[in-house]
């Protein structure tokens, strides 16, 4: 009777440790957060917006080739969203901070919305063009607030920075670019939102992935013909299905091309 019970115990202790061992691994899973705007994440991320179908955004696939048993991927990208817009709404990056764990993943995407105004009636969201310390008050007009506007190199700064604070390792991309061209080559960023985003992730001590130019380089390859008509739907900026895999898969290449950085450990081999 009493082998009985210490065999019993022994059973019942062996499984707790391979209950708490299981816990353990899955609390330590280090997170891939995804930041940005609607060519990161569109819509609610299921490919409607406003009564178009079939748009994605490159964070939609990401998953794809990464391995999901030893990180965890969440695309927490918002359509619409500027740097400003994502760092001043208190739903979107605090609370992205606040989950953000020492040994985390951050990639974040912005620049396609900071190019609207700086002061207007309905979305308030432009941001000063450049990375530098220059400052812009202004009443908007949507929160009703006394708002301090900033570089959009300063919130891609801060975005850094606060992250690092946290443990995370940070990447910063510059915009995808749009489906816009003139003498048969597609119109970049690099003197632009290209060079304030990577004056930016330099500055802040984050990993930089030049987006625009592997994705430009490619379109310029295949031509002005087969982008349009095999990666663009409704309008210019946002991709269908083929075109969001075609930045994920820079993504990818961009990762790649940096083998310091340890998320290349979490890559699948495909």
């Amino acid at each position: 009777m009493t082998s009985v019970k210490i065999k019993t115990s022994i059973a019942v202790s062996l499984l707790s440790i391979c209950l708490l061992s299981s816990f353990i691994s899955r609390k330590d899973k280090p997170t891939f957060f995804l930041i940005g705007d609607s060519t990161v994440k569109n819509g609610q991320d299921d490919g409607q917006r406003k009564g178009a179908t079939g748009l994605w955004g490159w964070g939609h696939y990401i998953w794809e080739y990464m391995d999901t048993s030893k990180i965890k991927v969440e695309n927490d990208a918002l359509g619409g969203t500027s740097s400003r817009t994502f760092r001043n709404n208190p739903k979107l990056w605090a609370t992205v901070l606040l989950k953000i764990k020492a040994g985390d993943y951050l990639i974040m995407q912005f620049g396609t919305n900071d190019a609207s105004p700086v002061v207007d009636s309905t979305r308030a969201r432009g941001t000063i063009r450049g990375n530098g310390e220059e400052t812009q008050e202004v009443d908007n007009y949507l929160t009703k607030q006394h708002e301090v506007v900033h570089s959009y190199g300063w919130y891609i700064r801060q975005f850094v920075i606060e992250a690092k604070a946290k443990g995370a390792t940070v990447i910063v991309c510059p915009p995808v670019p749009k489906n816009s061209w003139t003498n048969g080559k597609v119109h970049r960023n690099a003197d632009s939102y290209g060079k304030w985003a990577a004056e930016a992730a330099q500055q802040s001590g984050a990993y930089y992935i030049d987006l625009n130019k592997l994705i430009c380089d490619q379109y310029d390859a295949e031509g002005e013909e087969k982008v349009k008509a095999t990666y663009y739907g409704t309008d210019a900026t946002h991709t269908i299905e083929a075109g969001a895999r075609v930045a994920t898969a820079n993504v990818i290449k961009g990762i790649r091309s940096i083998p310091e950085l340890k998320l290349n450990d979490y890559l699948l081999n495909k």
